[in-house]
């Protein structure tokens, strides 16, 4: 019969009547055979099935060859015996090579035919040995996925035991070989199936003996970490890491990332090849996988690996974007890698150019995969270009690409970017580690405290907060200035974008220190805030001078220049009247003008004098907090009431000059208390006086403030400025020189607030002098601090420097007119009356402690630009209590019932920050308004408000539009150089340190205080005694911080 078959196969017969007659052959197999006959016919079928010419004689070879082996079994287990099959496997089939795919096809169907004979399992320990020895050799990829199919039928011939480990080994090992030459779709198709199909092989050895994952696993990083040039493993091991349990993630890269072994050379190489394998098209979880290991290495602070990978393969991720099936992937890891990088923009750089294209393309196929694909990346482009500002040219084509897609609001992209950082405290990673040192989850950076500088660190952070004032700094062109003002914008900008959780603000704490405070003493922060503004405006004064005069030498600003020109700066400031333009940034920017009017009572002769104020030091009403206080401080005398206030840094335009005293900066002039008309603590009388006709002789009242739990009343700041504006009689000592009567008389003195600053800062006066015991004492009083004031300012044509755009606001009748009634002085007729220009709470420098001389300062503060919501500021604020009484104002309900309401309700999360030195976090306006109740020694002491609804006109840059992308002004290339290499300078930092406390994990533990505060601890604290201002006579511990 065999050659009745071989004869068939090799005729030129039709080939319908060979399948006739090889139809009979297999029909004929039923009937009995002897043994040499059959070995002859499996023989001929095993040539016919290995060596057959064409398809046609290896199907007859497998028809014949099936069928005589299942009517024939003995004789057949007798032919396919482990002899032959090892021979097959390891010398070949006449001149097939042994490492051919029909080989293994032949075996793995003989396996089938005999699976019910004992002598299979002779075989199934001879494959056991030889797919091993097979997967040692590195098969191709063809081969190894018929080795696998033959391996997930024939699960038996899998090695056992610790030859499973080594079998996995080899198998992962293989798969770093493969490679596809070809381009063709349909030879890839190919090859993606046959590596589908190994993987899967190694899959179902992992579920049936999970001993052998972990070491697999090793194998694949030591496959893709080899730095050996001249081997390249290949992409597909991507196909294994969709097997890999998600639940091992954080286990397997921790593991990496910290083993000391892995060198930093054999990470890269990892990670640069894991981001490769994103084009592998049907692996999943891989972006997973990547941006788990990008994790882990910025838990473990191995920067300089991430920014290397990063700036090498960012372009690569990009262009994956282009093909759909890699897409989310790749979008994933694109957006982890720029929004993780944020020291520097280079990374985002390298793929602007690209991204214009990107767009275009995908909104011209119109596809509604695309349109969503769109607004995911245009969000992230958004994020970017805000966090790196500054680079007009490059971001305007993109900015009009993407003109159509929604942009994410300003506290989205803020939040976006601090969960994204390398350093930020919510990687999950990083808490299974050592607590990281970067920016806390408020996206601020602390001022580190270089030794009792926390005075100096809370006004900082409250000016920075000033937004205004923050961009115009930044806004400056001060290129080749070393002027304070420059330290400052240098200062500005590394809040803004450093990368570290705290700044250390060495350089500008030496330049702006006054001289007379010591270092490392406790100081006034009220103080060194003026001397600050001072400075800052002197500089520009000058500066201006020089240019007017166009001075040969430079336009430097050393010490030398400021010496040549001080006087001609002062020459300009007496002899002219500031307008508008020519007023420097502190003037336009906390500048303000207060008028003091001085009636005598005996010739009704009057005189008042204009002058200047950044700041309103406002005393505390008569109260018991006061009784104890008997005698004044010697420097406060009673004419220095306006004085006093007149601690200010700006330029006076009237005939008098008044000096900025430090000395009596902060203390309350108790005189001034004593000397006012009638001062019962629940309410402000003017009282009647006979010589005095006046038609508005009424009574000040404020019933509209909190009760406290005894019955009295917690002033206000609305109170405090109440009292700070009342006329006040000057009478027995305080008595008015008057030149007319030549002698000295009662008098009445007004003083009325002419033009209101941008930033008006409070500042209250709470330390007074306690001659008795020599010592500067606190009044711990509570003040509640409205969110939003209206500060009455009257204007009149009267001066020249006035604006003459001011507008009266015609609604308001008997209010108003009771207004100018009560700020009139007598004898005068006024042109127009008080307007309430409304202000929002800005930022608060606290003070905690008892003592001036010692006690801890930190800030509260929150954003707020011109153009902020008001509030409905005239209904639901706390209003200037200057009209006879309260239910006359508008008839509204009471304000400081509706402003609580409104707090209560409308506040926004995360709105306010609390600066602690090197702390930043997030907190609330309750949590500010409760500070002195919960903590009595922590109390407002600094107040910064800004004007509501105002255009300052300082700048023709408009925020809004491309140049200004995340509302600030972009960086001058100095800056962000220098903020660019410091931002290494710390990654670099950070992962040495990271490195050490690796090598002494094991002996050294550290704990880290958390950051915010209990309600057992106040946020000044820096010890057990709270706010370091109490504690006995501790005095060493309460001023070191």
């Amino acid at each position: 019969m065999d050659k009745i078959l071989e004869g068939l196969v090799s005729s030129s017969h039709p080939l319908p009547l060979k399948r006739v007659i090889v139809r009979k052959v297999v029909e004929s197999a039923e009937h009995w055979l002897d043994g040499a006959q059959c070995e002859a016919m499996f023989d001929l079928t095993t040539r016919l099935i290995l060596e057959g010419r064409d398809p046609f004689q290896r199907q007859v070879g497998h028809q014949v060859l099936e069928a005589y082996a299942r009517y024939h079994r003995p004789e057949f287990e007798s032919f396919f015996n482990k002899t032959f099959v090892l021979g097959l496997l390891q010398q070949g089939y006449h001149s097939l090579d042994r490492k051919d795919v029909a080989i293994l096809d032949y075996i793995h169907n003989g396996l089938k035919l005999i699976m019910s004979c004992p002598s299979v399992l002779d075989l199934f320990s001879l494959l056991q040995v030889e797919v091993l020895r097979m997967v040692c050799e590195r098969p191709e990829p063809q081969l190894c996925a018929r080795l696998s199919d033959l391996l997930t039928d024939f699960v038996q011939c899998i090695p056992k035991g610790k030859l499973s480990v080594t079998f996995c080994q080899q198998l992962v090992r293989t798969i770093g070989h493969f490679q596809c030459v070809s381009t063709q779709e349909k030879e890839l198709r190919e090859y993606v199936s046959q590596v589908t199909k190994v993987s899967n092989l190694l899959q179902n050895i992992w579920k049936a003996e999970p001993a052998t994952l972990l070491p697999s696993l090793q194998e694949v990083f030591a496959s893709i970490s080899s730095t050996d040039a001249s081997f390249e493993p290949s992409v597909a091991l991507a196909s294994l890491v969709q097997h890999i349990p998600l639940q091992m993630i954080t286990v397997l890269i921790r593991s990496l990332t910290t083993d000391p072994n892995v060198k930093d050379a054999s990470m890269t190489q990892a990670l640069c090849r894991m981001i490769d394998w994103l084009s592998w098209p049907l692996a999943q979880h891989v972006d997973t996988w990547v941006i788990a290991l990008l994790k882990g290495l910025a838990a473990v602070q191995k920067f300089t690996i991430l920014i290397d990978v990063t700036l090498l393969k960012i372009e690569l991720v990009f262009n994956r974007l282009w093909f759909p099936l890699v897409r989310p992937g790749a979008l994933a890891v694109l957006s982890h890698m720029l929004l993780s990088f944020q020291h520097s923009p280079e990374a985002f750089h390298l793929i602007v150019p690209h991204v214009v294209n990107l767009v275009h393309s995908f909104k011209s196929d119109g596809l509604p995969s695309s349109t969503a694909f769109l607004v995911q990346v245009t969000e992230l482009i958004h994020c970017m270009m805000y966090h790196y500002s500054g680079f007009p040219d490059l971001y305007e084509p993109i900015l009009e690409a993407i003109k159509d897609f929604p942009k994410p609001s300003e506290e989205k992209m803020k939040l976006i970017l601090s969960q994204s950082a390398w350093t930020s405290q919510s990687n999950s990673l990083a808490s299974c580690l050592s607590r990281l040192s970067g920016k806390s989850e408020t996206g601020k950076t602390g001022l580190i405290n270089l030794g009792n500088t926390c005075y100096m660190n809370s006004v900082i952070q409250a000016l920075f907060m000033a937004t205004d004032f923050r961009r115009q700094v930044l806004s400056l062109n001060l290129n080749g200035c070393n002027s304070l003002m420059k330290k400052l914008q240098h200062l500005f900008a590394f809040l803004a974008h450093t990368q570290r959780e705290a700044y250390a603000p060495r350089i500008f704490f030496e330049a702006s220190r006054p001289p007379w405070f010591t270092p490392r003493s406790q100081q006034d922060c009220s103080e060194y805030l003026r001397f600050l503004l001072d400075r800052l405006h002197e500089e520009e004064k000058i500066v201006k001078v020089q240019s007017s005069h166009k001075s040969s030498e430079s336009l430097g600003c050393n010490e030398t220049s400021l010496q040549e020109v001080a006087s001609k700066a002062d020459v300009l400031t007496e002899t002219s009247c500031t307008s508008d333009g020519e007023k420097t940034l502190i003037e336009k920017m906390f500048g303000g003008k207060l008028r003091t009017h001085i009636c005598c009572l005996n010739c009704r002769s009057t005189s008042q004098k204009v002058e200047a104020f950044t700041d309103l030091s406002l005393a505390f009403c008569p109260s018991s907090s006061l009784e104890n206080l008997s005698f004044q401080d010697p420097a406060s005398s009673p004419s220095t009431r306006d004085g006093g206030l007149m601690q200010a840094s700006v330029p006076r335009s009237s005939e008098e000059t008044v000096l900025y005293n430090p000395v009596t900066a902060a203390f309350v002039c108790d005189s001034v208390v004593n000397e006012r008309i009638g001062s019962p603590p629940d309410e402000f009388h003017y009282m009647e006086n006979t010589s005095v006709p006046n038609e508005s002789n009424k009574i000040l009242t404020n019933k509209d403030v909190p009760q406290k739990p005894g019955g009295e009343t917690t002033p206000s700041v609305t109170d405090l400025l109440n009292y700070f504006l009342a006329p006040e009689i000057l009478t027995g000592d305080n008595q008015y020189y008057c030149e007319n009567c030549a002698s000295l008389q009662n008098a009445e003195k007004t003083m009325q607030i002419t033009e209101e600053p941008e930033y008006l800062i409070l500042t209250l006066l709470r330390f007074s002098y306690d001659q008795k015991y020599h010592v500067r004492r606190k009044i711990l009083d509570n003040v509640s601090l409205p969110l939003v004031l209206e500060l009455p300012v009257k204007r009149t044509t009267s001066f020249s420097s006035l604006s003459e755009s001011w507008s009266v606001d015609v609604d308001f009748t008997d209010i108003n007119e009771n207004l100018a009634k009560k700020l009139k002085p007598s004898g005068t007729e006024e042109g127009c009356c008080p307007k309430l220009v409304p202000y929002l709470l800005s930022s608060i420098v606290v003070h905690s402690g008892i003592s001036s001389e010692s006690g801890h300062y930190y800030s509260y503060a929150r954003n707020i630009t011109g153009t902020e919501s008001s509030y409905q500021m005239c209904h639901q604020s706390e209003t200037l209590a200057l009209t006879s009484s309260p239910s006359h104002l508008l008839g509204r309900n009471s304000p400081s019932v509706i402003i609580e309401k409104d707090v209560e309700n409308k506040e926004m999360s995360k709105e306010w920050f609390l600066f602690n030195d090197s702390r930043v976090t997030f907190t609330s306006f309750q949590s500010v308004q409760k500070i002195t109740s919960r903590f009595p020694k922590d109390t407002a002491y600094v107040l910064l408000y800004k004007k509501q609804n105002s255009t300052n006109g300082l700048s023709g840059n408009n925020p809004t539009s491309g140049l200004w992308v995340n509302g600030d002004p972009p960086l001058q290339k100095e800056l962000m150089d220098a903020i660019t290499k410091d931002n290494k300078l710390y990654l670099q930092e950070q992962e040495l340190n990271a490195r050490a406390r690796a090598l002494q994990a094991a002996s050294v533990s550290c704990s880290f205080r958390p950051n915010g505060f209990d309600d057992n601890d106040p946020p000044g604290s820096c010890g057990p005694t709270g706010g370091g201002g109490g504690g006995g006579f501790n005095t060493v511990g309460r001023l070191v911080f």
